[in-house]
């Protein structure tokens, strides 16, 4: 497919055209997916257009504050636009019925697949709430404590409540904005990074007791199997903040987190520091991201996994003098 790409006046000129839309998420859907596509339906409702936000998985609970029931456009002779969707294998169940029919994907992974039929990617921008904000008020919609809920629960999400590289001043700048209304910042980050369930605490430690070191303890892995799933009852959005673990583990430059998403498929999610790029690691594998948060879905055995999962994270700390002294 040709993707053309859009600047933020295209999208703008293409949003105000059409007149019916159905907005999509990613599945295990997190709050920038969600905050970007509710705060865009808002934005559009404004616009006297129909809209309905369609995700592949049930949304959690957690993010209610901001969510409502939308319309129901028919598919005939509606614009698909994906938010947050770098690939359109991450729609998940969407895939099948419109994995090849996005008229518009706006997203800010530097991994973007290019799948849609038009693109509006800020690969600078911390989270796709950050490039809906300047849309919105680009198309000049007035902003609501609901809509400025939304996308603060973006921005937060994806840059850990603002302490990862990603944030940069104009992300500030949204934030201090947005507290121009009654977004409850305090309430929002309880219940989005200081609220653990019983259950995931114990998933927590049983995934802990997996905890394996390499290449001089800069590299850590964790696994998630699908029998601590079913035990615990945790599963999807539950196990992002397992993820984060690794990057409060000292001297760790390379922390994966390996989830069992099937009998044989797992999804491995990296995070890294300087010197290395998860992205590009991942990429070398089939999946993408960004520069310090990448994903990939592998199929085999777990350790057939983890084995593609190594090597290529030691082939780039090689390439880049991540370590000095004798590897494993």
């Amino acid at each position: 497919m040709n993707c053309i790409d859009f600047t933020l006046k295209d999208t703008v000129k293409f949003l105000k055209k059409n007149s019916n839309y159905i907005i999509l998420t990613h599945a295990s859907p997190d709050g920038d997916t969600l905050g970007a596509g509710y705060a865009l339906y808002y934005g559009l409702k404004q616009l006297g257009k129909r809209v309905e936000v369609i995700c592949p998985d049930v949304i959690p609970q957690k993010f209610a504050y901001f969510l409502c029931d939308t319309d129901h456009v028919s598919r005939e002779n509606a614009v698909v636009i994906a938010v947050d969707v770098a690939d359109k294998r991450l729609l998940g169940a969407l895939q099948e019925d419109f994995g090849d029919t996005v008229d518009l994907n706006i997203d800010h992974h530097v991994s973007n697949a290019r799948y849609a039929k038009n693109l509006y990617l800020d690969a600078d921008a911390a989270a796709t709430c950050e490039i809906i904000y300047e849309l919105l008020s680009a198309l000049k919609i007035k902003f609501n404590d609901t809509i400025a809920k939304a996308l603060y629960t973006g921005l937060a999400t994806d840059t850990g409540c603002f302490k990862y590289s990603c944030v940069t001043a104009k992300t500030h700048k949204i934030a201090a904005a947005l507290y121009d209304y009654n977004i409850e910042a305090d309430v929002i980050n309880k219940v989005m990074f200081d609220t653990k369930s019983k259950d995931l605490l114990t998933l927590e430690r049983m995934v802990l007791d997996t905890a394996e070191y390499h290449f001089n303890d800069k590299c850590m892995i964790l696994t998630i199997t699908a029998a601590m799933q079913e035990k615990t009852g945790c599963s999807g959005p539950d196990l992002e903040g397992i993820t984060e673990i690794s990057r409060s583990v000292e001297g760790v430059i390379a922390g994966v987190t390996i989830k069992q998403t099937g009998s044989d498929t797992y999804k491995a999610s990296l995070r890294t520091y300087d010197p290395l790029n998860a992205s590009e690691i991942c990429k070398k594998l089939g999946g993408g991201g960004h520069k310090n948060a990448a994903a990939v879905t592998l199929c085999g055995s777990l350790d057939d996994v983890k084995v593609k999962i190594l090597d290529a994270i030691k082939q780039q700390m090689e390439e880049k003098h991540a370590w000095t002294s004798a590897a494993e």
